[in-house]
């Protein structure tokens, strides 16, 4: 028996030792780069990386930076978005790792980047909203969080990953183990913009109850929560209102 449970210890141990080592793995699936040409390529230098943005740069005094999911091409949101917000400027980015964007991603540096590329923007725009889609829903409430962001729009949100995590893995310490644990739940309540949440009916993803534990961590008419039916995570943007629900915010 002592044998026994030596080895269930041993295995139970090398486990949480894999789950360590290779958690970002788990978290980010860097896709390339498939949509787009040189005119609707920007390049952002940051202290230790080299940015790609897929961009429409535009005058006038609106944009859009739109922040994407775990294993999204953010190119392929451009023609849709140029047709439905055409007085805006568009800075979709791409991050490290993606695209062509140089280094590796984590919760610190995409945070850096992401308030980078806000401070970029406003510099000739002067009223920005910030769209995060489930991974980039966490990246966005930070920037809201730190930055004054005109809108927010959050995609399939979660209260955080850490919580995602640990229900995906009940039998071990994820809030020892994990290390980028995008907790939402904690810049929310610093969020004075006003923000729409959008849900997936029958997301397999983002649990409801994630989404909804979220909004509650908004101050009091600050947030509003928006359930597209018939959607799941991945489909949730070819909802015929997806995107006219973003125009209800701008």
């Amino acid at each position: 028996m002592t044998v026994f449970l030596t080895v269930l210890l041993l295995a139970y141990l090398g486990i949480c030792t894999a789950l360590f080592a290779y958690q970002r793995s788990l978290i980010y699936f860097p896709q390339p780069k498939s949509w787009g040409n040189p005119d609707t390529t920007l390049h952002l230098k940051v202290k230790d990386a080299e940015l790609v943005l897929t961009a429409r740069q535009t005058t006038g005094s609106k944009a859009i930076i739109y922040f994407g999911g775990n294993a999204e091409d953010v190119s392929t949101n451009l023609p849709s978005f140029s047709e439905a917000f055409p007085a805006h400027a568009l800075y979709l980015l791409h991050y490290r790792g993606y695209g062509g964007s140089t280094g590796s991603p984590t919760e610190a540096a995409l945070q850096n980047d992401a308030l980078a590329l806000f401070d970029h923007v406003i510099k000739t725009h002067s009223e920005v909203t910030v769209v995060g889609r489930s991974l980039g829903s966490g990246v966005a409430v930070w920037v809201a969080s730190q930055r004054p962001v005109s809108r927010l729009i959050l995609v399939t949100p979660y209260n955080s990953i850490q919580e995602l995590a640990a229900q995906r893995f009940p039998y071990f310490p994820i809030a020892w183990l994990l290390v980028d644990k995008f907790e939402s739940w904690r810049y929310a309540p610093q969020v004075s913009a006003p923000t729409l949440l959008i849900a997936a009916e029958h997301d397999e993803v983002i649990p409801k109850a994630s989404t909804e534990q979220l909004h509650a961590h908004f101050k009091n008419g600050t947030a509003v929560l928006k359930m597209l039916p018939g959607t799941s995570h991945n489909t949730v943007s070819q909802h015929p209102q997806y995107l006219s629900l973003f125009q209800s915010m701008l």
